[in-house]
């Protein structure tokens, strides 16, 4: 009966009609975390309402606005919506939602039924919080649980862990769109700043996805080139390597991703989805 009960709540709660109970949500966690943010869901025409950007940010999709109104971008869809209006573009294609879009504070909220359509997540509402889930990056058919990142500094390092499934499924596509053709083994590579050798490539990081045993199942090492040579000395060098450990083979890479990469990693952090293993910085 309890059981029941509680699907009823969820239902109502999601757009069927609410309660003051469904309107007390002051949390928002997604993939497990209590995220901060600026705004708290709300209730509005019978609606949960969320801030976009809070969401779109920790599922690694990117928001830009434009003359029509708001652009949201991630790995499977291009969806454009107008605020105070119902009609929306996903991929070109004219979608219907259940309420319109609306801005306060400086904030764009949109319905929360509209995040699981844009995002491919599950969303659900109780008393306490929003729960937004993603869908889990699957490698070679294995759930990956974290995506583990190791980099160095001149003395030491640092082991960290994104357990953020958006995050770590963003930077796997980031990996494999980017990575160009097959090269040969640089004659000079390491995790330290060689600047002494011409061609010599230093490590920016090391990263492992693991599943839920903390098994690596893929591992990817991302390397720049050390530039301090004249430019003509440098021109038969690519700026940027990727380097495929299970298949080891080298491949060419782009400073684009790297930076991609870097700040998807500094965004996860900033929001709580980072955990640190070991820290040997001196």
């Amino acid at each position: 009966m309890k059981k029941v009960i509680s699907g009823i709540l969820v239902a109502a709660c999601l757009g069927l009609s609410f309660s003051t109970t469904c309107a007390a949500a002051r949390q928002i966690q997604i993939d497990g975390v209590n995220i901060r943010t600026a705004a708290y869901p709300e209730v509005k025409n019978g609606h949960v309402m969320v801030p976009l950007r809070t969401i779109s940010e920790n599922l690694a999709a990117t928001v830009q606005w434009s003359t029509y109104g708001v652009t949201l971008t991630n790995r499977n869809s291009t969806i454009t919506l107008k605020p105070d209006s119902k009609v929306a573009q996903k991929n070109g294609k004219v979608i219907s939602m259940d309420t319109s879009p609306y801005i306060k504070n400086n904030l764009i909220f949109v319905p929360l039924r509209f995040v699981s359509e844009a995002f491919g997540s599950k969303v659900n509402y109780d008393k306490v919080r929003v729960t937004i889930d993603s869908p889990s990056l699957r490698i070679n058919g294995v759930p990956i649980k974290a995506l583990q990142q190791e980099y160095h500094m001149t003395m030491g390092g640092i082991v960290q862990q994104i357990k953020g499934d958006a995050y770590n499924q963003a930077i796997y596509d980031i990996m494999l769109k980017y990575k160009g053709k097959e090269v040969t083994e640089p004659d000079n590579y390491s995790w330290q700043y060689m600047i002494d050798t011409l061609g010599a490539y230093y490590k920016n990081s090391e990263y492992q996805f693991l599943d839920d045993k903390g098994d690596n199942q893929l591992r990817y090492d991302t390397y720049s080139l050390v530039g301090d040579f004249p430019q003509e000395m440098l021109k038969d060098y690519p700026p940027s390597l990727i380097y495929d450990a299970n298949q080891d083979k080298w491949y060419l890479f782009s400073e684009t991703a790297n930076e991609a990469i870097r700040k998807l990693v500094d965004t996860a952090n900033q929001n709580g989805f980072m955990r640190t293993i070991s820290n040997t910085i001196l």
